[in-house]
């Protein structure tokens, strides 16, 4: 091992691990070629694989993380059908909303409902979630709904996040209409916020992914129609580093076509 360090540091004239009685510590630049190199093995395992595998049934593992409430209510009946389509592929599927480190925690990709997607990964638009309010058809009759965006505040809002002061904001016909507010009650729940407004806690922005089944059997109703708020992306990332082999294309590609057949459906 010592006389192929002492071959490539001349090679490449350089020190690459320092070397002392009982002691080796890699130098910058050994880390710098270190890093190039196992990129470079590991794209040539994974072709290696891919041809190997051409005609065989995909195999190795898959980790990929999802948002909670989007990955519980839709995606999960995709990723259990990929699951079985390919029993071989050993899939971790982690839920969660927090802003994973792709690299560090070791996800092949992540799937992320956002208006900005990190620039600092390879991101796809593969779909759109849509925001409206809502409130139960039984808090309307109790409380009366607001008609303009000005009388939203005398309501109970409830917020998706943490924050004491929170913003809305609307496209008007006028321009952008910005509703700043302390909520009522605020979570890191969808689904939450959902029961909260099926139960007449107040007025909830939600995404129509969660809100759908509510709506379609009367329990909730869409109020301030005629005002829009941003459609937020769905959007799949994976590090740049990371090359897509097979097992991740055909993740990628179930994931794609159940979102675009997602938003198709919602505009039918």
């Amino acid at each position: 091992m010592s006389r192929r360090l002492s071959l490539l540091e001349d090679r490449y004239q350089s020190l690459l691990i320092e070397r002392g009685p009982g002691r080796w510590d890699v130098t910058g630049t050994g880390e710098q070629l270190y890093q190039r190199a196992i990129e470079l093995v590991g794209e040539a395992d994974e072709i290696e694989t891919d041809f190997l595998q051409t005609e065989q049934s995909l195999a190795g593992p898959l980790s990929v993380s999802l948002p909670d409430d989007f990955g519980r209510a839709f995606l999960t009946p995709v990723v259990l059908r990929f699951q079985a389509e390919h029993p071989e592929i050993q899939l971790n599927v982690d839920f969660g909303d927090k802003h994973s480190d792709l690299i560090s925690e070791n996800y092949d990709f992540a799937i992320r409902l956002t208006n900005k997607p990190d620039t600092s990964l390879v991101s796809e638009r593969i779909g759109q979630t849509r925001h409206k309010l809502y409130s139960s058809a039984r808090y309307s009759a109790a409380h009366g709904i607001p008609d303009t965006l000005d009388l939203l505040t005398d309501h109970p809002l409830l917020h998706y996040g943490a924050q004491r002061r929170a913003r809305w904001e609307f496209q008007t016909k006028s321009g952008v209409k910005k509703v700043t507010f302390q909520p009522s009650l605020t979570s890191n729940s969808g689904a939450f916020l959902l029961e909260a407004a099926k139960n007449g806690a107040g007025i909830a922005k939600l995404p129509d992914f969660i809100a759908h089944e509510a709506v379609q059997s009367g329990e909730l109703v869409e109020i301030l129609s005629r005002h829009t708020i941003d459609d937020w992306g769905i959007f799949l990332l994976h590090p740049v580093e990371r090359r897509r082999n097979r097992r991740m294309r055909a993740f990628s590609e179930q994931i794609r076509n159940a979102c675009l057949a997602g938003v198709a459906a919602r505009a039918d």
